[in-house]
C-alpha cells in the first residue's frame, strides 16, 4: 500500500472530474480554481498558493508558492502544458524537499490527461515531524 493512497486516489477522481468538465485549453489559474472547488465538493481540506520556504543552513533562502496543499499531506503542482517535461517533475520534488510533505501529484491538463506521483522522504524530515 503507498503512502496516502486513499487521499491521493480522491484527489486523482477531482482531477479527471475537472478536467473531463472543462478539457484542454485554460489557463492553469482556471484549473487551479476549479480543483479547489472540486476538492472542496469532495470533503477534503486543500490550501491554495501556500508559502514554501526554501531553507540552507537555517537560513531563508527562497520562497515558493505550492499550487495546493491537500489536508497538509500531499503537494498539488498543476500544469496547462501540452504535455509534462522533466522540469514540472523536478519542481515538484524540490517543493517536497522544502516541506515535511513526502508526496505529491503533478496533474497536467493538456491534450491528455497527464498524472504523475512523486515520493520524497528523508530522515531529516522525519526528526523534524
Amino acid at each position: 500500500m503507498y503512502l496516502h493512497q486513499k487521499l491521493t486516489k480522491g484527489i486523482i477522481q477531482c482531477f479527471f472530474e475537472v478536467y473531463n468538465t472543462l478539457g484542454y485549453g485554460f489557463l492553469e489559474k482556471v484549473y487551479e480554481h476549479s480543483m479547489m472547488v472540486e476538492l472542496g465538493l469532495n470533503g477534503l481540506v486543500a490550501e491554495s498558493q501556500k508559502p514554501i520556504e526554501v531553507q540552507y543552513q537555517s537560513h531563508l533562502v527562497g520562497d515558493y508558492y505550492a499550487d495546493i496543499i491537500v489536508e497538509n499531506a500531499v503537494v498539488i503542482e498543476l500544469k496547462a502544458a501540452e504535455t509534462v517535461a522533466e522540469e514540472h517533475e523536478f519542481q515538484l520534488i524540490n517543493y517536497l524537499k522544502a516541506t515535511n510533505i513526502e508526496i505529491g501529484l503533478l496533474l497536467n491538463f493538456g491534450k491528455k490527461p497527464e498524472i504523475r506521483r512523486k515520493i520524497f522522504t528523508n530522515d531529516r524530515k522525519r526528526m523534524e515531524c
